[in-house]
């Protein structure tokens, strides 16, 4: 084969990002017919495919979608290289580009990547906030190098990617201490018409939720619902309502929003994944986060080459805190 014409593979590129060669030739001030052309002489040296007819426009083959993936990286690159050259400062720092789906719990979130930012090797921190659709598309087109999520990737979403599994933990239900003096009863009839303050329908843990309250024949008033977690705890440290978060930050969660535990759920689990294309963890600030929700989260979890049995002991504090004031909760205390 010929060596690879890089010129041919932007205008490809080009044409794969706008999804049509009209509005490619209107981004590279090039004729259509230049475009065509210059297309042609690639899957020719190719040996292959990158587009086929989808109604008036084009759509990416099989081939197509595996070297688009290519060469945004190869441009990407390019990109940092004539960034290091306008500031040589650059050279000394790494980026890091990191996606967090809005239905994680930012306390979990901030967590897990803070020490990133003390690594030795310098890095420059970027993250993203959106839907986790969202997120993935862009994971795929390499802008970020990882994906934070509560949930693994979709199976029925067409992005090569792999699931790493952070770490898991029960829920704990907490509430400001006025409305844990008004409960009455035992954990978890003393939920019954208890004001409460429900996790989006977005949650992965909110379906779950709602069986467990079913199972336990307990009914609580639900007052608010919230996408944002940390919008949720701020209303239930108001008073407005109970809450769940996670067991393995229930002494951070105490201790930041002055609220106490009221009992532990321990049949509902919340789940953090990194959803990265790599299918081992190398980048060193994946590598940092991952170790970092190992010790100061979750506790210990398997090998990344075992990832279905992580995340299985939670902090002995955690689970201390979350004991004891469930008990204390539950006496009226």
């Amino acid at each position: 084969m010929a060596q690879l014409n890089y010129k041919h593979l932007r205008y490809f590129w080009t044409v794969a990002r706008s999804g049509s060669i009209a509005r490619a030739s209107e981004q590279l001030h090039v004729t259509a017919q230049s475009i065509s052309s210059q297309l042609s002489e690639l899957q020719a040296s190719l040996g292959t495919e990158l587009f086929q007819r989808a109604g008036r426009g084009l759509e990416l083959t099989d081939a197509g979608r595996r070297i688009v993936s290519y060469a945004e990286e190869i441009f990407s690159l390019g990109d940092d290289l004539l960034e290091v050259v306008r500031d040589q400062r650059a050279r000394s720092v790494l980026p890091y580009r990191i996606g967090i789906a809005d239905s994680v719990p930012k306390s979990v979130a901030y967590r897990v990547v803070e020490p990133v930012l003390q690594m030795d090797e310098p890095v420059r921190l970027i993250c993203r906030e959106g839907r986790l659709v969202s997120l993935l598309g862009e994971l795929a087109v390499h802008r970020l190098d990882m994906v934070i999520a509560d949930r693994p990737l979709p199976v029925d979403l067409k992005v090569r990617a792999y699931n790493h599994l952070l770490g898991k933990s029960d829920l704990t239900v907490f509430g400001a201490p006025l409305a844990c003096k008004a409960l009455r009863g035992d954990f978890p009839a003393c939920l019954s018409d208890a004001p409460f303050l429900l996790p989006g329908e977005s949650v992965a843990i909110r379906p779950a939720l709602e069986r467990w309250f079913e199972s336990q024949h307990v009914h609580p008033r639900i007052v608010g619902e919230f996408d944002d977690g940390a919008l949720l705890k701020a209303f239930g440290q108001s008073g407005a309502g109970l809450f769940v978060a996670p067991t393995a930050i229930a002494d951070y969660v105490c201790r930041q929003y002055g609220v106490r535990c009221v009992g532990r759920i321990e049949a509902v689990v919340e789940e953090l994944y990194a959803i990265s294309t790599e299918r081992r963890l190398r980048h060193p600030a994946t590598i940092a986060m991952r170790q970092a929700a190992e010790r100061n989260v979750f506790g210990v979890v398997a090998p990344d080459v075992a990832v279905s049995r992580a995340g299985r002991r939670l902090s002995r504090k955690a689970r201390a805190t979350a004991g004891a004031g469930g008990a204390g909760a539950a006496r009226g205390k």
